[in-house]
């Protein structure tokens, strides 16, 4: 039997190349969440490989260089930037003698972290059960059989994997339940809005793109806001006056990432339903990032998942200020805007958001057409996934 070992913060990244490339760009992103998790990245292995080996996923030579890297540096935490199966990590683990994370895990425990209201922490826990359950292989000591039954010494029992199994899923039930009367209320709260005929805007993007910053030049908060991934999880909205337009409400909401796990996702869906429901997107992209249209295409890719994909979007081109480039705002041949450039953290720009958003929900216009034709107003903003910037 295998104890799996205690968990580490001194971490080795391993990424491998099954012909997708660019492999130092995801361990570049790879290393900010460890980071932003608390782990101290201590060095890098890489490889290519034809397909993933069904036992270790790296083939054996390469498990020996990890362990012989970890040796080394003294790394007590391996981090993989690929999806691990249960008998794939119990196997890593054993063969290198320290605690083996996939990508999967590595954002579940930053979530853990970052959850701060009731309902974050309910989402969190949810889909690290959900997690959980598809891992419960009989490889660790914990997993033995208990005792039970009837007689003398007593039948063969139940074992512990299947009680923690029983027990995640009484515990996922319970979760359902609460999350359940949540979702509610949040529709009951955009109903309201609606009645009382409130734009809600929603500000979406990848994670540390400037969403949380720009809602604070916005909105004159203070929410938390750092230069690090997944800094804001709780969903905050607020009203946002602009002279000449409509009552408008944002809502600022957890940020994005490629491979972002799917039961994250659905444990989220009660709070990415404000984007899902929103009668605008403020799609927020880093203007600086070299790999910007990935990120672009991440975002889409969740936001189809969440039944948001056909909400019109304006793009919201960040962080100008290092990527040189001037603020201002972009229409396309209609004359219709599209793309506004600005620096939420320099604050220029953002008057050029705010004409904007007066320009797309005027007030004039509102209050003589009513609320009505919400949507066909601002279905001209929609932008396609392929279209440039």
């Amino acid at each position: 039997m295998f104890d799996r070992p205690a968990s580490g913060t001194r971490a080795l990244l391993v990424r491998l190349d099954f012909g997708e490339g660019q492999t130092a760009l995801r361990l570049e992103e790879l290393k900010e969440l460890a980071l932003s998790a608390g782990a101290a990245v201590l060095g890098t292995v890489s490889g290519r490989r034809a397909k993933p080996d069904p036992a270790f996923f790296a083939g054996r030579g390469k498990v020996d260089e990890i362990a012989e890297q970890c040796r080394l540096t003294g790394a007590d935490l391996v981090l993989f930037d690929h999806p691990l199966t249960g008998v794939q990590q119990r196997n890593l683990e054993q063969a290198l003698k320290c605690r083996v994370l996939d990508r999967v895990g590595l954002i579940l425990d930053i979530f853990a972290q970052r959850a701060r209201s009731a309902e974050g922490k309910l989402q969190v826990e949810l889909a690290q059960l959900k997690h959980l359950s598809t891992r419960l292989v009989g490889g660790w000591t914990h997993l033995e059989r208990q005792k039970g039954g009837i007689g003398l010494r007593g039948g063969p029992g139940e074992t512990q994997l299947e009680v923690d199994r029983r027990l995640i899923t009484q515990r996922i039930k319970r979760l359902n339940a609460q999350l359940a009367k949540l979702t509610r209320t949040r529709q009951t709260q955009s109903r309201t809005r609606a009645r009382a005929r409130v734009r809600t805007l929603a500000l979406v993007g990848y994670t540390n793109a400037g969403k949380s910053t720009l809602f604070n030049q916005l909105t004159r908060e203070q929410l938390h806001a750092a230069d690090q991934l997944f800094a804001t999880l709780d969903t905050t909205l607020r009203r946002l006056p602009i002279p000449g337009a409509q009552t408008i409400v944002l809502s600022d909401t957890v940020g994005f990432i490629r491979d972002l796990p799917h039961d994250l996702v659905v444990a989220f869906r009660a709070t990415l339903s404000e984007a899902a429901e929103a009668d605008l997107l403020l799609h927020v992209i880093d203007a600086s990032n070299p790999q910007r249209d990935e990120q672009i295409d991440a975002v889409n890719q969740v936001l189809d998942e969440i039944g948001a994909g056909e909400r019109p979007q304006l793009r919201i081109l960040n962080k100008i200020d290092r990527a040189a480039l001037a603020p201002g705002i972009e229409r396309d041949g209609y004359g219709r805007i599209q793309t506004v450039r600005l620096s939420a953290l320099t604050g220029e720009g953002c008057s050029d958001l705010r004409l904007a958003l007066a320009e797309i929900f005027p007030s004039a216009e509102f209050s003589d057409r009513g609320s009505e034709p919400f949507r066909e107003e601002t279905e001209v903003l929609s932008v396609s996934p392929g279209s440039s910037n």
